[in-house]
């Protein structure tokens, strides 16, 4: 396999409710103590016996914005996968971009306007 889907994201206007929501719907153990109040599912505190990756419910974004679901794949160089990504017809939308001085995140649009997140990872 290439590279692989290593976070999903579910982001939206009420951060707090849409935790509430999932937890409650797929009995996940979503954990926001931390300074952005980003919903944080581990996959170690979620165990399936079918496998899972761990995600994240959170928001708000900027005013207006309605929200998004993703997915993140790990790539070893978030700008060259920008660039690669918009030389295939993809734009850019964000980063790459330090977030909590932890994790280096890129986001961009495929063709068809569908949101995927890319994450510096081995």
């Amino acid at each position: 396999m290439g590279k692989p889907v290593v976070h999903f994201e579910v982001i939206g206007k009420d951060p707090a409710a849409l935790q509430r929501y999932y937890a409650e719907l797929f009995d996940w153990k979503i954990d926001a103590g931390n300074p952005m109040n980003y919903g944080l599912v581990k996959s170690e505190d979620n165990p399936s016996s079918m496998g899972s990756i761990g995600g994240g419910v959170g928001g708000p974004g900027p005013d207006g914005y309605e929200g998004h679901v993703t997915f993140y794949v790990a790539v070893p160089d978030v700008e060259e996968a920008l660039q690669k990504a918009e030389s295939l017809g993809g734009t850019r939308v964000m980063g790459p971009e330090q977030i909590m001085d932890e994790v280096e995140l890129g986001q961009f649009t495929d063709p068809e306007g569908h949101l995927i997140g890319l994450v510096k990872g081995s």
